[in-house]
């Protein structure tokens, strides 16, 4: 049986204005494993994060998940390949559109075909692992940035994901909402790709991490290994916040 969660051969990347941003990226994840995707900005980081889904569509090299092939060019294996990638975005807002909590919640497996008591518990079940189920009926533009970004959350959890990608988690979170985070992607049975320049973050959630620079993978080991090296830190612009002890 395949134990990989995703797996990226090659992988390289042009923009249509010439722009290069991936030179042959190499990367696997195992199920379960939780890592962190570290680096610049400029470095590729969303650009190869958005081929893991086929947002962009694979022009050279090959990405696979859950031992399928990601190919844009075919619409039924791709909405297949979306339920199994989760991709919360940066931006809650970005997710966030229906009249009530629950509605935005239910929106993806409603589209996949869930009705009844089905989607009722798909939504709730969710709306349990992020804590907020209370607010089913509440409209997301009344609730606070955490709460949302946990709703943003949940929108991905309904789709039951192999993989749960989160595009910088912490960002803009006071320091309860951030803890509040952090607890609710520990409990997660999920494979975890974590985009962040919050390096404290990155060693609380992820055992492992990557670092990416200039369209290619400069580092790839054990988070407390990689957060040690202060000149690998520095040379890809990561800073680790002032008096912050490992």
């Amino acid at each position: 049986m395949n134990n990989l969660s995703l797996q990226v051969k090659d992988l390289a990347y042009a923009y249509p204005d010439g722009h290069q941003a991936l030179f042959g990226v190499n990367l696997e994840l195992k199920r379960g494993e939780r890592v962190a995707l570290l680096g610049p900005n400029g470095a590729g980081k969303t650009t190869l994060v958005m081929h893991l889904n086929g947002i962009i569509p694979t022009m050279q090299g090959t990405v696979s998940v859950a031992g399928q092939l990601v190919n844009s060019n075919d619409k039924e294996l791709l909405s297949a390949i979306r339920h199994k990638v989760g991709i919360v975005f940066q931006d809650p807002d970005d997710q966030l559109f229906m009249p009530t909590v629950g509605e935005d919640v239910a929106f993806g497996p409603y589209n996949a075909g869930l009705r009844g008591s089905e989607l009722e518990n798909a939504v709730k079940e969710a709306l349990e692992l992020v804590g907020m189920y209370e607010f089913l009926d509440r409209p997301p533009h009344h609730l606070s940035f955490g709460q949302r970004r946990r709703v943003a959350v949940a929108t991905v959890l309904a789709m039951k994901p192999e993989i749960l990608v989160m595009d910088e988690p912490s960002s803009n979170l006071d320091p309860a909402s951030r803890r509040e985070l952090a607890d609710i992607v520990r409990s997660l049975d999920v494979t975890l790709l974590m985009v962040t320049h919050d390096l404290p973050f990155a060693y609380e959630l992820c055992e492992r991490s990557v670092i990416l620079s200039g369209g290619v993978i400069v580092a790839d080991g054990s988070t407390d290994s990689i957060l040690k090296n202060a000149e690998l830190l520095t040379a890809n612009r990561l800073e680790l916040p002032k008096g912050f002890a490992l």
